[in-house]
């Protein structure tokens, strides 16, 4: 745990409320949601389900009591009221919360799907949590301490990305669909160059496969920070090189500019060089 009093929210037990909240209301909603308890937002692939919002009620609730003085961004919060976005790169302390990451998964009762949170301090990421409710364990990563994975007995081993390889052996997974078409297609066609490229349609099992030494890349363009900001700093604790495509260090308050994360400096820039060429 930091001494930094800015962090000022215990790790361990800010990863035990996401654990109840998964408990008590998204696993027994898991396969049993009724045609009714899912709905679209923006599109047929962007939904919310009860489980969502049941899980993000019991989370807020929880942090209320226990850090009365923190601000709390929940991604279904942000929905009914996206002025609450602008707080997560200006508050003193932010939690910010995803309660179901991979919400069409689960919906769709396929078994990838995990709880996120980060702890933003004066809009620097100082702490990220990406819980599986089906595997009962999290990957953990503090500023300055290392990533770790953590067992819900209390085991916690240390956790580092995998060694560097050449782009045309590498394995990762990219989004791409925010993208407008043809730039999908032009992106689609470079990525060929590696070797292996998916989709989870869960950030957060794809960076659970980075910071565990699983992956060498990951690839968004959509960049919200529920769904960015723990896995960002699991990746860079776990020894990874973290950057916004045009370079940039990736902050809270970004919400554009894409992001890639692999496993060193010089494979980000043979994989960005290869998949966005310059004129």
């Amino acid at each position: 745990m930091r001494n930094d009093p800015l962090s000022a929210i215990d790790i361990d037990q800010l990863a035990a409320v996401l654990r109840n909240a998964a408990l008590a209301e998204i696993m027994p909603r898991f396969r049993r949601l009724a045609g009714g308890d899912i709905r679209q937002k923006t599109s047929a692939i962007d939904l919310v389900t009860e489980a969502d919002e049941a899980a993000e009620r019991f989370i807020t609730a929880e942090c209320a009591r226990l850090w009365p003085h923190a601000n709390f961004v929940g991604e279904e919060g942000v929905a009914a009221d996206e002025r609450t976005l602008a707080s997560v790169g200006t508050a003193d302390l932010s939690i910010v919360v995803d309660p179901i990451d991979g919400t069409a998964n689960f919906a769709s009762g396929a078994p990838l799907f995990a709880v996120m949170a980060a702890v933003v301090s004066k809009g620097e990421t100082v702490a990220g949590i990406i819980y599986d409710p089906l595997g009962d364990d999290f990957v953990v990563a503090e500023k300055g301490s290392g990533t770790f994975l953590k067992r819900a007995d209390g085991e916690a081993i240390r956790q580092t990305m995998a060694a560097p390889v050449a782009v045309s052996e590498m394995v990762g997974m990219a989004s791409s669909s925010s993208l407008p078409t043809a730039e999908k297609r032009e992106l689609l066609s470079r990525l060929a160059a590696v070797k292996v490229i998916g989709n989870f349609r869960c950030a957060g099992h794809e960076y659970r496969l980075a910071g565990t030494g699983h992956l060498h890349f990951n690839l968004y363009h959509k960049l919200m920070p529920w769904d960015h900001l723990g896995g960002a700093l699991i990746v860079e604790e776990a020894g990874g090189h973290v950057r916004r495509l045009d370079g940039s260090a990736y902050l809270p308050s970004h919400v554009e500019g894409g992001l890639l994360c692999a496993t060193d400096p010089d494979s980000w820039h043979a994989l960005c060089e290869t998949i966005y060429p310059k004129a």
